[in-house]
């Protein structure tokens, strides 16, 4: 029965958060863009319900389509809309009717607070993360924010392999969500209201990317991972604190290689030797005491390798690009 009751309790949530702005129902731990010419209206910040940011410019290059799932107070779509000025440019879907309505006033009053922007460069329509109403390879950019960490992990699945069906070849998925250090006790898991709330659905890192890689994203990065919030014996029904990150993660609708998908977790490797340049064979070049990201299978296999004049460093949970793959 949890799976139709966390549903039900998410969407009384998120009716209530629409019609009364509830500053902090995410504890947003990722200053908002200040970008020139954009001003972002009040109750747009007030309803800023995310943990992170999936607006990232350098993703936003070449005019892309982009869809954004669970719209909130419509502010990812308008900063998205700054990168992708032009009609049906921002899709946002979302399954409230209470949010959808509050985010076309709130973007109605973007468009009279910014000259550059029009309402009618955002597409809001009516629609669920596990059947999304969208056509096959038709976007660039897919996102969502403490969203799917609302799901079990049989709808999480669904929700990721929409997100695939609707991407482009080498289209991205930009994720934030809230995972934890150590799984979650089941008292906590089955709480609907938690789960309603964004915290007691979050997986473990690796169990959050292995269920990515799983609906076929061949490059995963990391870019950034940061204490978010705690669930404390004293005020949740646990035997133990359970410490919760918030993450943000590009996964990039690339072919999977035969040895499995690229996962980048800010590691990066050092070659310090006598010799013009290190080459391991497989594509990777290192040239002396020049950093190169790479990803956790090529850091698996340099440290393999045994080499004394090769330093590779642990997960620094941040990633900009670049680097092997």
């Amino acid at each position: 029965m949890l799976h139709k009751h966390y549903l039900e309790t998410t969407r009384d949530v998120y009716r209530e958060a629409a019609v009364r702005p509830a500053p902090g129902l995410c504890c947003t731990t990722t200053p908002v863009w200040r970008l020139p010419g954009l001003e972002v209206p009040s109750r747009m910040l007030e309803m800023n319900y995310g943990c992170g940011s999936t607006v990232h410019p350098r993703d936003l290059a070449h005019d892309p389509t982009i869809l954004y799932v669970g719209v909130g107070g419509g502010m990812e779509l308008l900063q998205f809309a700054y990168f992708s000025r032009r009609p049906g440019g921002v899709i946002g879907i979302d399954v409230v009717d209470e949010m959808i309505a509050r985010c076309w006033e709130n973007l109605d009053e973007a468009q009279r607070l910014n000259a550059w922007f029009r309402a009618d460069f955002v597409d809001v329509r009516k629609g669920d993360a596990l059947a999304l109403p969208v056509v096959d390879s038709s976007i660039d950019i897919a996102a969502q924010n403490c969203l799917f960490n609302i799901f079990e992990v049989d709808d999480l699945k669904v929700a990721l392999e929409e997100m695939y069906r609707v991407l482009k070849p080498h289209g991205r998925l930009m994720l934030s969500d809230p995972v934890s250090q150590s799984p979650m006790p089941d008292s906590l898991r089955r709480d609907p209201q938690l789960r309603a709330l964004c915290l007691s659905g979050a997986l473990p890192l690796a169990r959050y990317l292995q269920l990515i890689a799983g609906a076929g994203f061949g490059t995963i990065e990391v870019r950034a991972k940061r204490p978010y919030r705690v669930l404390d014996p004293k005020h949740c029904d646990t035997a133990e604190l359970m410490v919760l990150d918030s993450v943000e993660v590009c996964a990039i609708k690339d072919p999977v290689p035969a040895d499995g998908p690229c996962v980048f977790t800010g590691k990066a490797a050092i070659y310090y030797g006598d010799e013009a340049y290190f080459d391991d064979g497989n594509g990777h070049v290192l040239t002396p005491n020049q950093p190169l990201s790479v990803c956790d299978k090529t850091a698996a296999a340099l440290k393999k390798s045994g080499r004394a004049d090769i330093y590779v460093s642990s997960s620094t949970w941040f990633y900009d690009g670049g680097g092997c793959c």
